[in-house]
């Protein structure tokens, strides 16, 4: 860690909404991790002006120029690795990691989910979890492993799905609780709170505080 804080490689693909959350947390002077560098698969994400604006420096590794997945991601690696990065997060990145991707940053790559894992992995969360009928749906922030959002829960939000509700609104409602979870998790991490146990992630020290929704664990109190 430089100057004792975590150093964050965050990936994006698209407008970089979880990555102004992560921006706005780190400008904090009391913040245990800073993002050393946003990378992007697409030249034309608005991640890439956020990060611009924040002094951040960026890169952009075009998937598309590369023949195949491992090709891409050992580039990919090598700005990450570059910019010397402890911690990878993905934040709306929409390209599936290869396996062995994911065991070179195991327990080292985290990735935010808009629904209560293990349910609804995948696309069209939110559609998914209005036409089955659940009364709950949410966020999950997780370690990465090579099968589709699976791996140890650091931490998950939960939201009520409303009679009314709609994927847009639903969406609306989940999408402001990741902006809170996910810095709370890398803090957490930060602050060496998180460990891994088997396929389970242990969360020390954590204070309740009031919230808006359902959060687990609760943010520290400030």
């Amino acid at each position: 860690m430089a100057g004792g804080r975590l150093q964050v490689a965050v990936l994006i693909s698209g407008r970089g909404s979880n990555l102004q959350a992560l921006i706005d947390a780190c400008a904090k002077a009391d913040f245990p991790a800073e993002i050393v560098r946003v990378i992007s698969n697409e030249a034309d994400a608005g991640g890439l002006d956020k990060a611009a604006e924040a002094g951040i420096p960026t890169a952009v590794v075009p998937h598309r120029d590369y023949p195949d997945r491992p090709a891409f991601e050992a580039e990919l690696d090598k700005e990450i690795r570059a910019a010397g990065t402890e911690l990878i997060a993905l934040a709306g990145f929409m390209r599936l990691l290869t396996e062995g991707f994911v065991d070179a940053w195991r327990d080292r790559l985290i990735n935010i989910h808009p629904s209560l894992l293990p349910a609804f992995k995948g696309l069209h969360t939110h559609e998914r979890a209005i036409d089955a009928g659940v009364r709950f749906s949410g966020c999950t922030v997780h370690y990465v492993r090579p099968a589709m959002d699976e791996g140890p829960i650091i931490v998950q939000a939960a939201v009520p799905i409303l009679a009314d509700d709609d994927a847009d609104s639903l969406g609306g409602r989940v999408l402001a609780q990741e902006h809170l979870i996910y810095p709370l998790a890398l803090r957490l991490i930060g602050e060496g709170k998180v460990r891994v146990d088997g396929e389970r992630a242990i969360v020390d020290e954590v204070t309740d505080q009031p919230t808006g929704a359902t959060i687990n664990p609760s943010p520290p109190k400030v």
